[in-house]
């Protein structure tokens, strides 16, 4: 049984989170599964935006220590060699978008792909918690790095450091989730196909200015604000735009 499904519309590869029956806590296969899927967003050129969801109540219940556990213990990495990690820690970086919808528990490693993600769309009544401090442990899967950044350092040690659930209302109010929605799957699926009719390559400059900015800080950014929208200038989706504007119609976008 697959422990991801995987299905294919309009540009976007749905990813759903299968093994409901453990709250889809992430084992060994179940990682390897959704690295294998996100390996192959980046890698296939029809595929525009990512769009990452859950089987049954939860999206996850976190990490199977048992099985997890003693792995890292050894040193072994979460993800294979070669494949895009989910969680975006070490391994190749993923320069298509990703949009996710969660309910029901979201724990550990759940909020660590949100923190990787770019867009996260919530139930109401979801209940998250980044509980490792709990465990005897300390989150490894980026939340230490990237909850600081995104939800500001003192709301992130609010709940890094005493491991304390919260509520969705929360996770908004921190900037963790970007919209509370009844049907949170259909909602961010209506996004991710938003993203993926628009131009591969201006979306794909887009993320990775801004990454840049994180990561590098405001002046490298900059830097190559303008070289970058030269050589959108130049593309055939760029002269579609036009075309599209002027005609006053929906633009085809190729990604050339």
């Amino acid at each position: 049984m697959n422990l991801v499904n995987t299905t294919t519309e309009d540009h976007v590869l749905k990813m759903s989170l299968n093994r409901p029956e453990k709250m889809n806590a992430f084992n060994i296969q179940m990682l390897k599964e959704l690295a294998e899927a996100f390996t192959r967003l980046e890698d296939s050129p029809d595929l525009r935006c990512g769009f990452l969801c859950y089987e049954g109540s939860h999206f996850t219940s976190g990490l199977d220590l048992a099985e997890v556990g003693p792995s890292v213990q050894k040193g072994h990495s979460l993800f294979d060699e070669g494949l895009v990690d989910p969680v975006q820690v070490e391994g190749r970086n993923r320069t298509k978008p990703v949009v996710m919808a969660i309910g029901g528990y979201c724990l550990t490693i759940g909020i660590e792909l949100i923190l990787a993600s770019d867009i996260c769309i919530a139930h109401s009544e979801t209940k998250f918690g980044q509980i490792e401090i709990k465990r005897g442990i300390f989150p490894f899967g980026g939340a230490t790095v990237r909850m600081p950044q995104r939800c500001g350092w003192g709301n992130a040690m609010r709940y890094l450091l005493t491991g304390d659930m919260f509520s969705a209302e929360e996770a908004y109010r921190i900037g963790l989730i970007q919209q509370l929605a009844d049907d949170p799957i259909e909602a961010g699926f209506q996004i991710a196909k938003t993203i993926a009719a628009q131009a591969p390559l201006g979306v794909y400059a887009t993320l990775a200015s801004a990454r840049e900015a994180f990561e590098k800080g405001t002046t490298s950014a900059l830097g190559s604000v303008q070289e970058t929208a030269r050589k959108l200038m130049e593309t055939e989706d760029a002269r579609e735009g036009l075309l599209s504007f002027v005609e006053r119609r929906a633009a085809d976008f190729k990604g050339k």
